[in-house]
């Protein structure tokens, strides 16, 4: 979570001080929703309820993320104990303890699922804007969970994006990202992801609780909550680092 963990939160990052009741153009909309997924560095106790085809697992994590670029997970869980992941420069690193072994996660396996997730492990590299990959354009209004909506719609500059369309739900009033749905070139729905819970922290609305789900697996949702979140507070570059991610 570009927008898992701190991966992928900051798809659900809007404030709404930035927000007038007058209509803004496609374009400053969605630099508004760029605008406000910047923060210097998060960390957060995490917590992944993954319910598929009528099981429900339960990971737990610590999480540290530096400016949208910089990560690294620890799952905490007795099953996942010690699994960790690195993301830094664009790449994506995982340290398995059963095998003691860092892998590269790359090419094919970006599309898998992360952990069982709804989410695949392409999700958590992206770090540049949408402004940068995406034309914006407004389609209209819609109420959403009973609130007032501008309905953004993002066709993607280059072929090479993993959703080459989005559709996102913004709160006139405040400016959350209440819905988010991403698409394939041919218009079928691959995934949502929808905001459950916001918190006041730091001055910003931040998201704190959401559900993704994956169109392409049948009865399955995974639930992120993030507890005790810290927001831009120094963090050593030690932890974003292999040495960290092998010991």
């Amino acid at each position: 979570m570009r927008k898992t963990v701190c991966m992928v939160t900051a798809v659900f990052m809007v404030t709404g001080a930035a927000f007038a009741q007058s209509a803004p153009t496609a374009a400053e909309l969605l630099r508004r929703v760029d605008d406000n997924e910047i923060y210097q560095t998060i960390v957060y106790e995490g917590q992944m309820v993954i319910e598929y085809q009528n099981r429900r697992y339960v990971k737990t994590m610590k999480a540290w993320g530096r400016a949208n670029n910089d990560s690294f997970i620890e799952f905490t869980n007795r099953e996942d104990s010690g699994t960790k992941y690195l993301k830094k420069d664009g790449r994506l690193y995982v340290y398995s303890p059963d095998t003691e072994e860092v892998m590269l996660i790359s090419g094919h396996m970006l599309k898998e699922s992360m952990m069982g997730s709804d989410m695949s492990y392409e999700d958590t590299i992206e770090n540049d804007t949408l402004t940068n990959r995406y034309t914006p354009a407004i389609s209209g209004g819609e109420m959403y969970a009973g609130r007032d909506c501008w309905v953004l719609e993002l066709a993607a500059k280059k072929r090479t994006e993993s959703y080459p369309k989005q559709k996102l739900w913004i709160d006139k009033e405040n400016g959350d990202v209440l819905h988010t749905e991403l698409f394939a070139l041919s218009g079928s729905k691959l995934k949502e992801m929808t905001l459950l819970k916001i918190e006041i922290l730091s001055g910003r609305r931040f998201p704190v609780e959401y559900e993704m789900r994956d169109m392409l697996r049948k009865n399955s949702k995974t639930t992120f909550v993030m507890n005790s979140v810290v927001l831009d507070k120094p963090i050593p570059d030690s932890v974003f680092s292999m040495r960290n991610l092998e010991k």
